[in-house]
């Protein structure tokens, strides 16, 4: 899709569509004042008959309006005028979209932007629009024999904002909205992967063309490193896979020499079988979503590399598979960590932690500012919360509080969980240091206090994805989150 910014009246541009909008009431917005100005009342006509409310989302596509040099016009519905916020904008803009998906390379022009968001600027409105239009239009047909009709659905979108003097504040909410849409639809791509395709190997190749691509620098470290490291708990996970284990080390170096770096690390499972504990078969499928982790920190590099922030970031990504074969790890088997920290396999389907602790102790060398972690860890953090926000957990109340601002600002919103001592018993184990798993009560909150035992060095947070980062059903799919969470947080530290 193509994007543009420019400032106009919305009666005389000659496009297959112009986008207005209604507010609840029967109110007009400004552009749709104009339209209906030059059409002698035809909206308001429209109105009056009741064909659309103005509800968030409604919409009613309408042709050939008399004075109108564009060949349709797409009413869609706002809300509460003094009550627009950024949800009922959100769903505006998608309605919008979903609307003229079956128009075959239209050429559209929007005059959404140019309504007034509580506490949102142009440069957020155009954003916006940008990766909701993305994010709407995303297809994953490459296993396909046959792809959908790539010509339909919007080829130009023309987002027009109120004032001339606006068009700079556009093109850089067009810029943002990009980049920002690259790095979720990546995110998106690896999620959706066959499992057989997105391997280990292949996410270091991902990672490397990258670095080629945008300017990052990236170390893989190979099972021979791993083991020199000392990381048995990681490689404990990955003993009964053919797959070869990576250790991934991607840096984006743009703040200044002395600046210590922001470090994500992303959960890279790109198969989980549960091992020895093996899973249950239904709906097994959708566990080549246990890397999300790992996608959502190469989507968020690639988003912060075409924003081009002044920041010191550190991706880590440990990844493998999690198989049973006569090779893999045992419940009741004794692993050492990195960190020279013992841990009891009670559950080898417990196996995220196990290999984010060490990613974890290796974060030490790299004397972060704060690190944060990335994993769709538990189904515990789906019950408690659902698929609408991910779950926090931090050891540092300042941290925790920008990752939940990061998260209401750019939509991706996360809830804090606590990360109470009280929890720490239920890892007690009689033949190691601990546990890896504290039973069923309170089951992602012992997942994080059991990784807060290998982040004491650093300020640390811990995002558990599980319910956020795909859907179900028949929408069926990675959903790139929270790589909006995670930039957004980026350019609150770059001061951006």
């Amino acid at each position: 899709m193509e994007f543009s910014i420019k400032s106009g009246t919305p009666e005389k541009q000659r496009k297959d569509c112009v986008v207005v909008g209604v507010f609840e009431a029967r109110k007009l917005s400004t552009a749709a004042e104009a339209l209906d100005r030059v059409s002698d009342g035809y909206l308001t006509n429209i109105l009056r008959a009741g064909d659309i409310d103005g509800k968030p989302g409604s919409t009613v596509l309408l042709h050939s309006i008399p004075g109108v040099a564009a060949s349709r016009v797409l009413l869609v519905g706002l809300g509460k005028e003094r009550e627009l916020n950024e949800r009922n904008y959100r769903q505006a803009v998608r309605a919008s979209i979903k609307v003229l998906g079956n128009l075959e390379g239209a050429d559209v022009a929007t005059f959404l932007a140019e309504v007034s968001v509580k506490k949102r600027d142009v440069t957020w409105c155009v954003a916006q629009v940008v990766e909701v239009a993305e994010d709407s239009t995303y297809r994953f047909d490459r296993f396909k024999s046959k792809a959908a009709n790539g010509k339909k659905g919007i080829a130009k979108l023309q987002v027009h904002v109120a004032q001339r003097d606006d068009v700079a504040a556009g093109n850089e909410g067009i810029k943002q909205g990009k980049a920002l849409a690259s790095g979720v639809s990546f995110a998106k791509d690896l999620g959706n992967l066959a499992p057989n395709y997105c391997t280990p190997t292949y996410l270091a190749e991902q990672a490397k063309a990258l670095v080629k691509s945008h300017g990052l620098q990236v170390e893989v470290l190979e099972q021979a490193d791993i083991e020199k490291l000392g990381m048995g708990s990681f490689l404990g996970v990955t003993k009964g896979s053919v797959q070869p284990p990576k250790l991934i080390v991607l840096q984006h170096k743009k703040g200044k020499k002395a600046q210590k770096p922001v470090v994500l690390v992303g959960k890279g499972i790109t198969f989980d079988t549960g091992g020895i504990s093996l899973k249950p078969g239904a709906d097994m499928d959708e566990m080549k979503y246990d890397m999300c982790g790992a996608a959502s920190v190469l989507g968020t590099f690639k988003a912060i590399a075409e924003l081009g922030l002044p920041l010191n970031v550190v991706g880590i990504i440990p990844t493998c598979e999690n198989m049973p074969d006569g090779n893999a790890t045992r419940p009741g088997d004794v692993l050492t960590s990195m960190s020279g920290q013992t841990i009891e396999v009670l559950n080898t389907d417990a196996e995220g932690r196990l290999i984010l602790c060490d990613a974890l102790t290796y974060a030490e060398r790299f004397e972060p500012q704060a690190v944060v972690d990335v994993a769709t860890l538990t189904g515990a953090c789906v019950i408690a919360l659902g698929h609408h926000a991910s779950g926090l957990f931090s050891n540092q109340d300042e941290l925790a509080d920008e990752l939940l601002q990061a998260g209401n600002e750019a939509q991706d919103r996360a809830w804090r969980l606590p990360l109470w001592d009280d929890y720490q018993p239920q890892l007690d184990s009689n033949f190691a240091d601990m546990a890896n798993i504290g039973g069923r009560a309170g089951g992602s909150i012992t997942a994080a206090c059991f990784l807060s035992r290998f982040a004491k060095k650093y300020d640390w947070a811990h995002l558990d994805i599980a319910g956020t980062a795909w859907k179900s059903g028949k929408d069926k799919g990675a959903t790139g989150r929270p790589v909006p969470l995670l930039t957004e947080f980026l350019k609150q530290r770059a001061g951006k």
